[in-house]
């Protein structure tokens, strides 16, 4: 797989992406421990995050 980068003034280079590392034993039992725990916001970080998505999304809207 393939990620394609654009430079100002040069065509359209790939660049390989790495495989992504597997996990065993514990850290694999802690990375899923992790996974399944439910991440809780403030409205105000909600409020925050949400600012943030919009303002990334009007750059590529553009």
């Amino acid at each position: 797989m393939y990620v394609e980068l654009t430079m100002k003034g040069e065509s359209k280079v790939a660049k390989p992406i790495k495989e992504t590392p597997i996990l065993f034993g514990e850290d694999a039992r802690k990375f899923e421990a992790r996974m399944k725990e439910k991440r809780r916001e403030t409205p105000e970080q909600k409020a925050i995050r949400l600012k943030r998505y919009k303002a990334v999304m009007n750059v590529f809207k553009d």
